[in-house]
């Protein structure tokens, strides 16, 4: 899940009925351009739901070298094969997230509007850390409203990888890029697009490009 100066972090959206026709819809939007990540992200569901939905997934995901990752549950992750695991700050500490994953699989770490959490999270070996929600969401509630400079002083300062998350959409999202982002982490902005996710992310793409071209050389 190396960072290409940006690059898109889907995330599914919060209800799969059926895994082989959310499946479907996650290789349209493959279609629509690069994909550096895929977070399966479904609360309050059983493992084996879960299980069904990573086996759907996982195809797509190997044949794009798309890294599949999984929502809160390190051990989970491990078990089926999953590239890593995203925790958030009540999801148990990082070091029994990175036992449970071992050294070579991605872990990444919530860490809202603080650069303090991000920083810990970084020197314990995080992957990846995540700032947001960076504008209202409807995907889950949110009470941290980080700055985009936070984006500008982590890239200036750290070299783990930095993720923007929340309410990101095709309209709002090159001030991100601009800023530091390394990977957007969206969820309707694709799904619900109204001209669908294949064109979604092909707007995405574009937008990360115009973004990056107004990226200060640092």
């Amino acid at each position: 899940m190396s960072a290409l100066l940006c690059r898109l972090y889907l995330i599914t959206p919060p209800i799969i009925d059926d895994p082989a026709a959310f499946a479907a819809r996650f290789a349209q939007a493959l279609q629509g351009g690069d994909v550096g990540a895929l977070q399966l992200r479904l609360k309050d569901v059983s493992e084996d739901v879960l299980a069904a939905n990573v086996a759907a997934l996982k195809p797509l995901c190997v044949a794009r070298d798309v890294a599949l990752i999984l929502n809160d549950n390190p051990a989970l992750a491990a078990r089926l094969d999953c590239d890593g695991v995203h925790i958030g700050q009540s999801d148990g500490p990082f070091d029994a997230a990175r036992r449970a994953m071992g050294p070579d699989r991605i872990v990444g770490v919530t860490c809202h509007d603080s650069r303090d959490l991000a920083m810990d999270a970084a020197e314990a070996g995080a992957d990846y850390v995540a700032f947001g929600a960076f504008f209202e969401t409807g995907t889950k509630a949110t009470t941290h409203r980080p700055d985009p400079e936070i984006l500008e002083i982590w890239q200036e300062t750290m070299l783990t990888p930095c993720v923007a998350i929340g309410g990101i959409t095709v309209d709002n999202c090159r001030p991100l890029v601009k800023a530091g982002a390394d990977f957007l982490a969206v969820s309707a902005g694709v799904w619900a697009h109204p001209d669908g996710p294949a064109a979604a992310v092909a707007a995405f793409n574009r937008e990360i490009a115009l973004g990056l071209a107004d990226r200060p050389v640092i």
